[in-house]
């Protein structure tokens, strides 16, 4: 590894775990950002420093960076609360960030955008995606930005998801006809990625799309999670306007006890777009073959 002390933020999501296990037995240095003393003192056990702040209060992250060689931002919500929205967490987040690391002089800054970012997308969650990664070329400072698509593995909330319906349900409801098209990878293969690109000088200053080696319709991921599960339900596709109109209901029924995964307006139209780029860009970027959906979703189901 060219670097040795890492700070990330992001590092309790899905991903985020997942790196800092790898990075940990590279026999890095990781401070990793928290927002509560519980995760401070779970990230203690794991070996890690904890800073104790948030990405969106730039106050909370003084301090943060010293001897930081690597900032990796891998912030992100793909749904809006009251308190949190697009803009304040990919925006204003990697702003704050970025401020700091030119005053710590960190070496490399790298930023998880997604696969889809368009200044010009109808979509918040894509749009706001792009705003921050022209922050990070802007800043003058060495960068990476990650364009992945669907990263799957243990943990992954787009299968958690699709396993409540698939696990509460007599039928799969999806969202107008689920012939989009997306390009799942492995989380473990993300890692091998990132890894790669710190190792190599040539990945800095580029901006990398990539997935897995397949494309696959919404109905046909839903197939293969159902065979790799034993189960076998049948695919009901619903208007997508009749979705938007029930998503009160999903509130509703949680409050008898039956659990509806959360989904927005926004989403189930992204649910209607192809998320897809070239099947060999992992090799042609990375230089070795990522492993197929199928397989990823049997390593996540163990």
């Amino acid at each position: 590894m060219r670097y040795k002390n890492f700070f990330i933020a992001g590092a309790t999501g899905f991903v985020g775990r997942h790196l800092c296990q790898a990075l940990k037995e590279k026999s890095c240095n990781l401070t990793v950002l928290v927002r509560t003393e519980e995760k401070a003192e779970k990230a203690i056990s794991e070996g890690y420093r904890p800073h104790l702040g948030d990405i969106t209060r730039k106050e909370t992250l003084k301090g943060a960076l010293k001897d930081i060689d690597v900032v990796v931002n891998l912030v992100g919500i793909i749904r809006e609360t009251s308190g949190l929205t697009f803009h304040k967490a990919h925006v204003e987040g990697t702003y704050n960030l970025i401020e700091l690391a030119k005053n710590e002089g960190v070496s490399l800054f790298f930023y998880q955008s997604a696969l889809g970012a368009d200044l010009k997308s109808p979509f918040k969650y894509s749009r706001t995606k792009a705003e921050a990664e022209e922050l990070v070329r802007a800043s003058g400072i060495p960068y990476i930005i990650f364009r992945p698509s669907l990263i799957i593995g243990k943990g992954d909330g787009f299968t958690k998801n699709i396993l409540e319906l698939i696990n509460r349900f007599p039928l799969i409801p999806v969202p107008g006809k689920g012939d989009a098209r997306f390009q799942p990878l492995s989380v473990d293969d993300w890692v091998r990625c990132f890894i790669r690109a710190m190792e190599e000088e040539g990945l800095v200053g580029k901006t990398l799309e990539f997935g897995g080696p397949e494309h696959l319709t919404y109905n046909e991921i839903l197939e293969i999670l159902m065979d790799a599960l034993g189960k076998r339900k049948p695919i009901v596709h619903v208007p997508k306007s009749l979705v938007k109109a029930g998503l009160p209901l999903g509130r509703i029924a949680s409050l008898v006890g039956i659990s509806v995964p959360s989904i927005s307006s926004e989403q189930i139209e992204l649910l209607q777009v192809d998320n897809i780029t070239r099947t060999d860009s992992i090799e042609k970027q990375f230089g070795f073959k990522p492993m197929s959906y199928k397989e990823a979703i049997k390593r996540a189901l163990r």
